[in-house]
């Protein structure tokens, strides 16, 4: 009986099920039927789209004339399931090369799967579980065939080592990995007695750069876009991160209050922050030009504004300006808090208005701070010459 190989391949950006099978031409005028079928010089095959409607299209063709050999397809389609979120139309082209080269075992898809799921009840973030799950996975695929389940403290103590030494992880890197592991022994598998005192590499205390006020002036001042200008205000005038920059909603800007409600952010956390008054003379401005219909900051086809993009406008801002300090939009946060330092704020209320859970992560702006530091005088400036 003849055969009709069915494998899944990533072909111009999106996945499509390649058809390997002996050239005899009534199996390729049926394979041609098929709606979106197309021949390909990379991988000298037919291919198909991915998807049930394709699959059940070249099932009514073929019929009784050849058997569908799928089980390759099956296994990358069951780690498409588990891997890529059901938002995600096409995976990009490095995931998919990924799960065709490591394919995990059954039990270990189990795992993930398990995982991912706890992940979602337990109400963690879309980037939390994203990140969670990269790690958790990367260990999966070292292990092969061997279940995740049957490893022991030692095993997971040996992989951290490997991370550091082989791999050169960065502190912050192997943290995550340390709580993508400890979930799923402790909250999955319930061994929480085995796992509680994973040893964390100590972080380094890093201090953020940040910009002088008349370098932000300078930045404003070189946009003439006035939506890119309103994007650069928004990061600056209340301290926000980029993904709270495009998720901003008009229902949030409170002009009569003059307060600017920032919903649903790190930590799945409202609150409240000042609306500043030159920001919103530059917004109505912008606004009368572009009306957006419900972001503040939308794409030209609708919806939130890219990450992506805003990132790439305050690159280009900090070019045009001059400025080569290390940092994107982030800087401007660090910027807004330190700036709110020196002028006499109270730390705890500096906390307040970035969210911060805890006060030690607010107080490394005082170590950026001119405040206090910026009145001491160098011992070489006494030294007469």
């Amino acid at each position: 009986m003849r055969t009709i190989t069915l494998r899944p391949v990533h072909h111009k950006g999106e996945d499509r099920i390649a058809l390997y099978f002996p050239g005899e031409k009534d199996l390729t005028e049926k394979v041609k039927r098929v709606k979106h079928a197309r021949w390909s010089g990379t991988y000298h095959c037919w291919h198909i789209p991915c998807t049930r409607e394709a699959y059940e299209e070249l099932k009514g063709y073929i019929g009784d004339s050849a058997l569908l050999d799928s089980e390759e397809l099956r296994r990358y389609l069951q780690q498409k399931k588990v891997l890529v979120p059901a938002t995600v139309e096409q995976p990009h082209y490095t995931q998919s090369k990924m799960m065709l080269a490591h394919p995990l075992s059954e039990p270990n898809l189990s795992a993930l799967a398990q995982f991912r799921d706890m992940l979602h009840l337990k109400g963690y973030s879309a980037n939390t579980i994203r990140n969670y799950c990269n790690e958790f996975h990367h260990l999966l695929r070292l292990l092969g065939k061997h279940p995740v389940y049957v490893l022991e403290k030692k095993h997971i103590l040996s992989y951290l080592l490997w991370l550091i030494e082989q791999c050169g992880h960065s502190e912050t890197h192997v943290h995550t990995t340390v709580n993508a592991i400890k979930f799923y022994f402790e909250k999955v598998l319930g061994r929480e007695n085995e796992f509680y005192d994973l040893p964390r590499p100590k972080k380094p205390l890093k201090l953020p750069d940040v910009l002088a006020q008349t370098e932000v002036m300078n930045m404003i001042l070189k946009i003439e876009n006035p939506k890119h200008r309103c994007l650069l205000m928004a990061g600056y005038s209340a301290g926000l991160r980029v993904s709270e920059i495009v998720g901003l909603k008009l229902i949030d800007i409170d002009s009569q209050r003059m307060m600017l409600h920032i919903r649903c952010a790190k930590g799945k956390k409202d609150r409240m922050v000042p609306l500043s008054h030159k920001f919103l003379e530059s917004l109505r401005e912008y606004y009368r030009e572009y009306k957006p219909k419900v972001y503040v900051f939308e794409g030209q086809a609708g919806g939130s504004y890219s990450i992506r993009s805003v990132q790439n406008i305050v690159k280009a801002a900090k070019e045009r300006a001059g400025i080569h300090k290390i940092g994107s939009t982030h800087m401007l946060r660090h910027s807004y808090a330190t700036h709110l330092l020196e002028s006499g704020t109270d730390i705890r209320i500096i906390q307040e208005l970035l969210g911060h859970n805890s006060i030690t992560t607010t107080m490394r702006y005082t170590h950026v701070s001119r405040k206090d530091i910026g009145r001491i005088e160098s011992p070489l400036d006494r030294l007469v010459w």
